[in-house]
């Protein structure tokens, strides 16, 4: 959308036929060079944000754009049930447009390729006319398949530029047009010609040689990591979708003394709204009527629900776990609160620039050098009197030689194999430019409910008066509570079923409002809750149940009375429990070289309690949304490199503004979307085996890159002093791609730490 402000406006362009980083580069570079544009083009979410002086026009934007090579349209006017952030089903169509065609080509080429590259590597499938039937089944996947390669290099060429697709388009091209040569106009062609299998080296004209499986292998290689890349990339924009998608679809109004379903899009300010028990709050608000807890731990943190009765504010998104509510709405639209969270995501994952593949920066000079080498050789060969097939077979051979085939493959098989082994121990890597993060870590952050705690509510502790049974106190506590629809209540409720067995069901129930409850259990009449409840009945804590309150409050913890037939009985400490393998995963964090943070919403006291059981010696608490991105950016600020570890909506927009974003998989959409890292476990070790993986898995790509390029390099000499036997080439070719993919194997026998 364009919006104006005195003298400037703001436009977001969605940006087409970006392959890499470095066309991202490109078009910032192009924008930022007219006069009053001020542009950053991100390259993860195809989306260009240009602030321009009021006297140009979008239409100027979009040609510059164009004239670059590539296209760009701005955004059509949105409504919230269709637009692409809004979590709309229409926004799910251009997805599955953009790869179908991907995909096609991918599935296409495999097909033809693999019978080219079985007859050229084995001599024994070589029939009469193999070579005119590799020429049938390969010309498709060069011209065809290849296309996206050959249209990203014409580009690149137009602009002085070189990248991986150039060096693809290149070496594919020569080798199918040196094969047809060889094919037509020398000895290639001929019935029964074959690949003899000579390890020795040669000067040969190159007329009964043919190149088809290696142009046919490198563009399948090519187009499966192409894929796989393009579909991690369309989810780059997830996190608003599932941000938007938490809030209330449809909100009941009060209009003229009637009830009203309505769209929650159409609520205005000042309009009056139901809230059932268990139904979301359908926007920012003012309780109007009524008394009740409300979960807001997605948006807040806070892990015990927060009551709220008529004047207090409430938070569209957030879960009403109690009573009726009538709420007046005093934000709606783009200014509420998840509105303003998904705004902080999406400027989070702006001013996170996809790091530029590592080959990318290979071929940036590799290519460039090979070009000019070969351009070298056959103006040496020329000059030293050398007939012209000899001369320009040199010169292709240096074209096909360097031809990236184990390079392709390099990221895409350890990627595969990396990604693979993480899903099979709960672990979800979402692309290439997640690995340098993790090596790249110093500190990290680390959220508190969901992550280091389990993020529901538990019976922890029972403290008894004297002579009293904790049995009987949790029977009769348990029985009352289990009729209430708090939170709080409940856990009172299922922790004492799971101590004593089944509950008696008490009779003259009643929900005192912010207070608890009371009833008749087994002839008793029983009070659970505030201090405050039982003093309504004149009954007072003695000194060992009150010195036992205070420290469960002091502790952070929710301490609960219980007392019947007018004297207090037990006081119960409800927390939001501690996952038991935190403290061991904080452990290992530490010796993968992190400083653990605790981030989090809730109070310091509650914070520095779970911290201290845990091993953490760093806590920041109370803090809003927004605060949470804040502390990472002055952490990025003091050099350090963050990861962070959350699982609620209040951790999606410091999870992509973090270098590394670890999404617990048992948490929201909105968290786990905007996270770079998935742990499908809820368990906090997860991350400390990612990271160990991730870097694994970093280690292995560089690994096979210094492979590839290293037979690259070594082979180059050979073929421009015209030295190059086709089955040698071939030889070293499979040699240092069967390399590649063993090197990538190895991280099958990745383990998770015991």
């Amino acid at each position: 959308m364009t919006t104006t402000t005195p003298g400037t406006a703001e436009v977001e362009l969605a940006i087409g036929g970006m392959t890499c980083a470095s066309c991202a580069a490109r078009i910032e570079k192009k924008l930022n060079r007219m006069d009053g544009v001020e542009a950053t083009v991100n390259y993860a979410t195809e989306k260009a944000k240009v602030s321009y002086a009021g006297d140009l026009e979008v239409t100027d934007l979009i040609a510059t754009v164009e004239a670059t090579g590539y296209s760009a349209t701005p955004p059509a006017p949105k409504r919230q049930d269709d637009a692409p952030a809004s979590g709309g089903e229409p926004a799910a169509a251009p997805e599955a447009d953009e790869l179908k065609p991907l995909r096609q080509r991918l599935i296409v080429s495999t097909l033809l390729s693999v019978p080219v590259i079985a007859m050229a590597m084995a001599p024994a499938l070589q029939i009469e006319y193999w070579q005119w039937l590799s020429l049938t089944l390969a010309a498709p996947v060069v011209v065809w398949g290849a296309l996206p390669f050959h249209k990203a290099a014409w580009t690149n060429a137009r602009h002085g530029a070189a990248t991986m697709d150039t060096l693809i388009s290149v070496g594919t091209t020569a080798a199918l047009l040196w094969s047809l040569w060889a094919l037509f106009f020398g000895t290639a062609g001929e019935p029964g010609m074959t690949h003899p299998f000579e390890l020795s080296i040669a000067r040969t004209d190159g007329a009964a040689n043919i190149y088809l499986e290696a142009a046919a292998g490198v563009t399948t290689f090519l187009l499966a990591g192409r894929y796989f890349e393009a579909r991690s990339k369309r989810k780059a924009g997830a996190a608003l979708k599932a941000l938007l998608e938490l809030g209330a679809k449809e909100v009941t109004v009060l209009r003229d003394g009637r009830e009203q379903l309505i769209r929650t899009e159409d609520l205005a300010v000042g309009d009056h709204f139901l809230v059932r028990p268990g139904e979301k709050i359908a926007t920012d608000g003012v309780v109007v009527e009524g008394s009740s807890a409300v979960d807001a731990s997605m948006l807040t943190g806070e892990s015990v629900p927060v009551e709220v009765a008529a004047g207090d504010a409430v938070t569209g998104a957030t879960l009403n776990a109690g009573g009726r509510l009538l709420v007046e709405a005093t934000r709606v639209g783009s200014d509420t609160q998840l509105a303003r969270m998904a705004k902080l995501v999406e400027d989070a994952q702006d001013g996170k620039a996809a790091a530029q593949r590592l080959a990318d920066r290979i071929s940036a000079v590799f290519v460039p050098v090979v070009i000019a080498l070969a351009l070298g050789t056959l103006g040496f060969w020329l000059g030293n009197g050398a007939e012209l097939t000899a001369a320009f077979t040199a010169a292709v051979a240096v074209l096909i030689i360097a031809c990236p085939c184990a390079l392709g493959l390099a990221t895409p098989t350890a990627l595969m194999v990396g990604t693979g082994r993480g899903a099979q121990l709960g672990i979800l890597i979402k692309g290439p430019e997640v690995l340098e993060n993790t090596r790249k870590a110093d500190t990290i952050v680390l959220d508190k409910t969901g992550t280091v705690t389990t993020g529901k509510m538990t019976l922890l502790t029972v403290h008894t008066a004297a002579g009293q049974d904790e049995t009987e106190v949790l029977r009769l506590a348990g029985a009352l509570e289990h009729s209430s629809e708090h939170p709080i209540a409940q856990a009172v409720a299922t922790g004492a079923a799971e101590k004593t067995g089944t509950l008696p069901t008490p009779e003259d129930f009643a929900n005192v409002a912010g207070l608890g409850v009371q009833g008749v259990v087994e002839g008793h009449a029983v009070l659970v809750g505030r201090e405050k409840l039982l003093q309504e009945w004149a009954i007072e804590l003695p000194a060992d149940l009150s010195r036992a309150k205070s420290e469960a409050e002091a502790a952070g913890r929710t301490a609960i009375a219980v007392a019947w037939d007018g004297a207090a009985r037990a006081v119960l400490e409800v927390a939001d429990a501690i996952k038991p393998t935190s403290a061991d995963a904080i452990r290992r964090l530490r010796a993968l070289g992190l400083t653990p943070i605790l981030l989090t919403g809730d109070n310091r006291a509650v914070a520095e309690a779970v911290a201290a059981e845990v091993g953490i010696d760093e806590v920041i608490a109370e803090v809003m949304p927004q605060d949470k991105v804040d502390v990472v950016k002055r952490l990025q600020g003091e050099g350090k490199s963050v990861a962070m570890v959350g699982d609620g909506v209040n951790d999606a927009a410091a999870l992509a503004q973090a270098e590394l974003g670890l999404a617990m998989g048992t948490g929201t959409d909105a968290a786990i979307e905007a996270g770079d890292l998935t742990l499908v476990r809820g368990d906090l070790r997860a991350a400390a085996d990612a990271i160990r993986l991730s870097r694994k898995t970093l280690s292995t790509i560089k690994s096979n890159l210094a492979w590839a390029f290293g037979y690259n390099v070594m082979a180059l000499p050979l073929a421009a002093a015209g030295l190059l036997n086709p089955m040698i080439a071939g030889a070293a070719m499979a040699f240092s791609s069967v390399s590649v993919v063993a090197n990538s194997m190895r991280l099958r026998t990745f383990r998770a730490a015991d």
